[in-house]
């Protein structure tokens, strides 16, 4: 029995000879090739399949180059007409969701900027937010600075009503009520510290954390993606609260951004109350009378004298006024009567010995301070004595409190302040590393600095002599932005930085419109669509383009007329134009997969113009006669180069070409038909060959049967 690794196996081309013989292989003498012995029939059957397989992988290149080539002719128009399709889309859009809106507004005019009785300010500011939605790269997660599709979920601030993603949004929240609670250990996790919004900072208590994706009015959970609908909308009305509050509900479906203004109609009288009530806009309903007010102002001696309003201002006239204690008497504002003159009272109190020494002020005076009961300077000893004399120290120890808090004066009782603390004690520094014996009165402070790191977990203290409280970190934060363009302008800080509050504008082509988009996303976004004609001046010989839109990129190839005049003759070239014209380029063969080519596949070159296809009149070598023939090429597309002569051109190219082996590994310039490998034309020269050879004959016979009329023609005459 043959071993394992020698036995018949059921690889690829060995079931069908399973049964049979064993194709049998033997090497050519003189060749270093590998050829059957036996199986001929198999060898034919091999050889169709293998044909058939290249023809057929032929044409599916062919098509595929030739859907290629036309999608990068037409992309221009296509793109116009898709723009085109996608701005009315839109436009319907737009129209339903402002329809329960327009229909409480006036009918006449159904563009929503124009549809608000009122302040028309809020009304385009939400119909900014709905055509945000639908250009491409102008919503964007400032926290991940992506852009926010309408098949991800998505929360809403009710601040800013900026757009976030649902997972960074929740991320943000979570980081930022832990570093809050981090910040002091003796509260972690026991208290409901709120999160800002990244944008506007608008705080949400942590039980406002959103953790589902809900519409903009709230009303449906995981709104589904309907093309006919605004993004992320339930397109139910939206019926939320207007701010300021009315009363009243938003009529819009369910959208982003702000409510409008209520367009609701109310029966309101003017600001002063005096007109009858008219029907007014509800966003709009105060309104003046023109008429003036006078109502009696708060001096209780003038009237309004304004036109209808709300409330009636200050007092604007100026009155003779007295002061507090009625001393002085002076001109000014009824709006201010009371008024103080600053100077001591000086009246004389009650025991007649004193005088008043508060200043300006209303009622009577206080009573003389002295004469109540008083104590001596330490406040051990107290008599009532006349207010004309003083009390006397008591002669004891005066035992107040020092500065220090911690020792007592040892002077007699004595008038005045009690002198610093002189007693030496032994006292330990701020930050509790040494002790020292020095006056009670001073403070003693180490020269060791703080190794901490402060509250942004990124600089060190080294405050001298930190007692633990480390103050907060005063540094800039100076960490580059997720744009990747600025730094944080922030007080150092933990945790992420907040986003970047810069707003970049990405124009278009010819920056007529332009797209605002927040700063890192112009990188990614795509120029915004622009319905001017394109202005780039013309790359070929032509003095103008084609008229088509703006667009980015190149623009498409030029598909005028060539219209140049051709060299030999007096013709024009009525080929497209060919001053641009994408061509493979020449690069050399690449030893393997590591190597990087050193020019690109295609390349724009000028072609020439193909030689002229207009019939001329052509007489034969003895000048007898006379017809119209065209310069004629040969099967492989190049011209005949011998003298004219009747008939059919020989088909003996003398221009070198160069030409591939089968296996297309060699290349090599040679004559065609000089090689076996070389002389069999492609199927479609052949076919483009025989058909020229099928006119040149089909022409030949028509002038024979012409020449023969003509014969007969004469033949009688003579």
């Amino acid at each position: 029995m043959e071993p394992a690794w020698r036995q018949q196996g059921r690889g690829r081309g060995r079931g069908q000879d399973a049964a049979g013989e064993r194709p049998r292989w033997r090497r050519s003498a003189g060749q270093n090739r590998v050829a059957y012995l036996t199986c001929p029939s198999s060898l034919l059957a091999v050889g169709e399949a293998v044909q058939s397989k290249f023809e057929e992988i032929r044409r599916s290149n062919q098509a595929a180059a030739k859907r290629l080539v036309e999608s990068h002719v037409s992309s221009s128009s296509s793109d116009e007409e898709n723009d085109d399709a996608g701005d009315r889309q839109r436009g319907k859009v737009l129209e339903s969701t402002f329809t329960s809106y327009t229909s409480q507004t006036d009918g006449r005019s159904r563009c929503p900027s124009l549809c608000s009785g009122g302040d028309a300010s809020g009304l385009h500011r939400t119909n900014q937010y709905l055509s945000d939605l639908f250009q491409s790269g102008a919503l964007t997660c400032l926290i991940c600075i992506a852009s926010v599709r309408r098949t991800q979920q998505v929360w809403s601030c009710s601040g800013c009503f900026t757009l976030f993603h649902l997972p960074c949004i929740q991320k943000w929240a979570r980081d930022s009520v832990f570093l809050i609670c981090s910040a002091t250990d003796e509260d972690f996790g026991q208290k409901q510290h709120p999160w800002p919004c990244p944008k506007c900072r608008t705080e949400y208590p942590p039980s406002a954390t959103p953790n589902r994706y809900l519409c903009y009015c709230g009303k449906l959970q995981d709104p589904p993606a309907d093309p006919w609908l605004v993004p992320h909308s339930c397109g139910a009305v939206c019926q939320k609260e207007l701010r300021p509050s009315c009363g009243h509900a938003c009529l819009l479906l369910c959208h982003p951004g702000p409510c409008p203004p209520c367009p609701k109609m109310v029966s309101v009288s003017c600001l002063c109350g005096q007109a009858k009530p008219l029907p007014r806009r509800c966003s709009n309903k105060a309104w003046s009378c023109q008429q003036p007010c006078g109502k009696l102002l708060a001096c209780k001696q003038h009237t309004c004298s304004q036109t209808c309003h709300s409330e009636c201002p200050p007092c604007p006239r100026v009155s003779l006024q007295r002061c507090v204690c009625g001393k002085e008497a002076t001109e000014r504002p009824c709006a201010s009567p009371r008024w103080s003159c600053q100077q001591v009272c000086g009246a004389r109190l009650s025991c007649g010995n004193h005088t008043c020494e508060e200043e300006c002020h209303a009622g009577a005076c206080p009573p003389c301070p002295r004469s109540v009961s008083r104590s001596c300077p330490c406040g051990k000893t107290k008599s009532s004595l006349p207010c004309t004399e003083e009390v006397p120290p008591c002669g004891d120890t005066c035992d107040r409190r020092l500065s220090c808090q911690k020792h007592t004066c040892s002077m007699r009782c004595h008038r005045g302040s009690c002198e610093t603390c002189r007693q030496e004690v032994e006292k330990e520094c701020r930050c509790g590393r040494y002790r020292r014996h020095m006056a009670c009165h001073k403070e003693y402070l180490c020269d060791s600095k703080c190794p901490r790191t402060r509250n942004c977990q990124r600089h060190q203290c080294r405050r001298k002599c930190c007692p633990g409280n480390c103050p907060p970190c005063d540094q800039i934060c100076g960490r580059t932005l997720g744009c990747r363009n600025h730094k944080c302008p922030s007080v150092c800080h933990q945790g992420s930085c907040y986003p970047c509050p810069e707003t970049v504008e990405v124009p278009c082509s010819c920056g007529s419109t332009v797209l605002v988009v927040p700063c890192g996303r112009e990188r990614s976004t795509k120029p915004p669509r622009c319905k001017e004609p394109c202005r780039s001046p013309p790359s070929c010989h032509h003095p103008t383009r084609e008229p088509h839109r703006c667009h980015p990129g190149p623009c498409p190839p030029c598909k005028q007329l060539c219209s140049l005049p051709l060299p030999a003759c007096s013709h024009t070239c009525p080929q497209p134009c060919h001053d641009l014209v994408l061509v493979r380029s020449q690069q050399v063969q690449l030893a393997g997969p590591w190597e990087q080519p050193s020019e690109p596949a295609f390349v724009k070159k000028a072609l020439p113009c193909p030689p002229c296809q207009v019939p001329i009149p052509t007489s034969c070598f003895g000048e007898h006669e006379v017809r119209t023939r065209t310069f004629l090429t040969l099967s492989c597309g190049h011209r005949c180069k011998q003298v004219c002569h009747p008939g059919v051109c020989e088909e003996k190219c003398q221009q070198k070409v160069k030409l591939r082996c089968p296996c297309k590994r060699i290349k090599k310039e040679s004559q065609p038909g000089t090689d076996g490998h070389t002389s069999t034309p492609h199927p479609h020269t052949q076919t483009l060959s025989a058909l020229r050879l099928f006119q040149v004959k089909e022409a030949e016979q028509k002038a024979a049967l012409e020449e023969e009329q003509k014969k007969l023609q004469v033949s009688p005459v003579s």
